[in-house]
Parts: C-alpha cells; structure tokens; sequence
C-alpha cells in the first residue's frame, strides 16, 4: 500500500492524549496481497507414508505413556518411601516419649517412696520420744507419789 492511499484526520486533544482516525484508500488492482488466501496445495501422500507417519505417531504416543507411567512409578516409590519414613520417625518419637514417661514415672515412685520412708522415721522418732517422755514422766510419779506420802 502505498502512503498515499492512506488518510489521518485528528479527532480531538485531552490531557491524556490525542485520538486519530486513519482512512484506508481502496486497494489497487496491480497491488499483490503479502499474504495467500488459500493454504498452499499439498503433494498427495501416499499410502505408505502415510501408514510411515501413523507407526510414527503411535510409537511417539507409546514412549510418552511409557515416560508418563515410569515417572507415575517413581512419585508412588517415593511417596512410599516419605511415608515409610515419617512412619519411622513416628515410632521412633513414640518409643522416646514413653521411655521418658517410664523414667519420670519411675523417678516419681521412688522420689514419693523416699518421702513416706522419711515420714515413717520421723514418726517413728516421735513415738520414741513421746515413749520415752512417758516413762520419765510415769517414773516421775512414782517416786513423787512414795515421797510425798
């Protein structure tokens, strides 16, 4: 197209910008399109090419599935694989966290066995005292009772 085939009217100024309206002139007879209307004619194929690409297809498609499965194949192995481990690791910290009760427990008992043995003796102690105070004070009377009659 030539330039002159083209016109520009300027519409109106903003702020923003300035709108324009290009007016194409009507296309020449001698100009040539720069593009084809129709897709150009194919050669005829024939019957073993295109039995050639068919195979050819069909292998492309069976190499993806096989690609596709194998790396299907892989996620589950791995997915196994995490779970495996995360199940591992579950058992491990439920062992850990039970032999940690056990102990306290065990640390507990003997801590509370300790206490009451401490509690038996001191009341053990007072008993004797408190015997003890007994006897003096039951041998106090006896001989305040003989000296006073």
């Amino acid at each position: 197209m030539a330039s002159s085939d083209i016109q520009v009217k300027e519409l109106e100024k903003r702020a923003s910008g300035q709108a324009f309206e290009l007016i194409l002139g009507p296309p020449s007879k001698d100009a040539v399109p720069e593009f084809p209307l129709s897709p150009p004619k194919k050669k005829d194929l024939s019957l073993e090419e295109i039995q050639r690409k068919l195979e050819a297809a069909e292998e492309r498609r069976k190499s993806h599935e096989a690609e596709v499965l194998k790396q299907l194949a892989e996620k589950r192995e791995h997915e196994k694989e995490v779970l495996q481990k995360a199940i591992e690791e579950n058992n491990n910290f439920s062992k850990m966290a039970e032999e940690k009760l056990t102990h306290k427990m065990e640390a507990n008992k003997e801590n509370r066995e300790a206490q009451l043995a401490a509690k038996m003796e001191r009341l053990r102690e007072k008993e004797k005292h408190l015997e003890e105070v007994r006897k003096n004070k039951e041998g106090g009377k006896d001989s305040g009772d003989n000296e006073s009659d």
